[in-house]
């Protein structure tokens, strides 16, 4: 008769065994030389979902949770070690989307193993989320990314589909604990760029800490996206705004005092 040899595993053996995790994660798409998403060269990964609505999203198809690929953070973390010698220590990956935070467990096992792989990690986000998510993934953050969109609740919800208060609230806190900061603004033609806006925009900067703002003047390129899914594109009369427009906001700030980037 053929017997098997049965090993038994004591109990110590068993406290020191580390289950396999099964939070798998929704990736959209990679960018693997991206310039103009954080400090350095970054390898960015776009993560599928998101708890807004934008009305000017130019990256709508992420939003539908259709088209994806299925992740383990360990299978993704391989993928973007694989370029760690190209980005260097100047570089690292930032986390977009979509929003990261719409699946908070799979970024903070990722972060995880960034972290301790020595990555730097940078988070795009609008920072729509809880309290209790900011607080598991901020230690794991280098640059928290955020994008500003309207000052006023209403026009926020109009533009977003929810309210700008607990954003702002989770933008506060970050502050408050010392997070390293960038913000990220587009300018949005009769929505951003009005006077009354621009002021609200100057008030809540001097409320934080941030490192620098990023101007994004509006463009349509997505546009496209939103026709090849079927959907009706809002702000199809809108008209990317002047570069003259745009310098005038951008020595407006710098003339506050603070560091302003403009990607066009």
């Amino acid at each position: 008769m053929k017997t098997t040899n049965i090993v038994k595993m004591s109990v110590k053996d068993k406290k020191n065994v580390r289950p396999v995790s099964k939070v798998r994660g929704m990736i959209h798409s990679f960018e693997t030389f991206g310039a103009l998403d954080g400090p350095g060269l970054r390898f960015v990964v776009f993560f599928e979902g998101c708890p807004l609505r934008c009305a000017y999203c130019h990256n709508r198809d992420m939003l539908d949770l259709k088209d994806y690929m299925e992740m383990s953070a360990k299978e993704l973390y391989e993928k973007v070690k694989d370029y760690k010698e190209y980005f260097g220590k100047q570089g690292g990956v930032t986390i977009s989307g979509g929003d990261p935070v719409f699946q908070p467990k799979f970024l903070l096992e990722f972060l995880k193993l960034c972290k301790k792989g020595g990555i730097h990690t940078t988070l795009d986000t609008s920072l729509m989320t809880s309290r209790a998510v900011l607080d598991s993934v901020r230690k794991y953050v280098d640059v928290f990314m955020i994008s500003l969109k309207h000052f006023d609740d209403d026009i926020h919800k109009s533009l977003t589909g929810v309210s700008n208060k607990p954003i702002l609230e989770n933008i506060r806190y970050l502050s408050d604990k010392g997070a390293k900061i960038w913000f990220r603004y587009v300018v949005l033609p009769g929505y951003t760029d009005t006077r009354a806006n621009l002021k609200a925009l100057r008030e809540f900067l001097k409320e934080v800490k941030f490192e620098l703002i990023d101007l994004l003047p509006y463009h349509t390129y997505g546009v496209y996206k939103w026709k090849k899914l079927g959907l009706k594109y809002g702000l199809d009369k809108i008209k990317p705004p002047t570069m003259r427009k745009v310098l005038k906001i951008k020595k407006m700030l710098e003339k506050e005092g603070y560091k302003v980037l403009l990607n066009s």
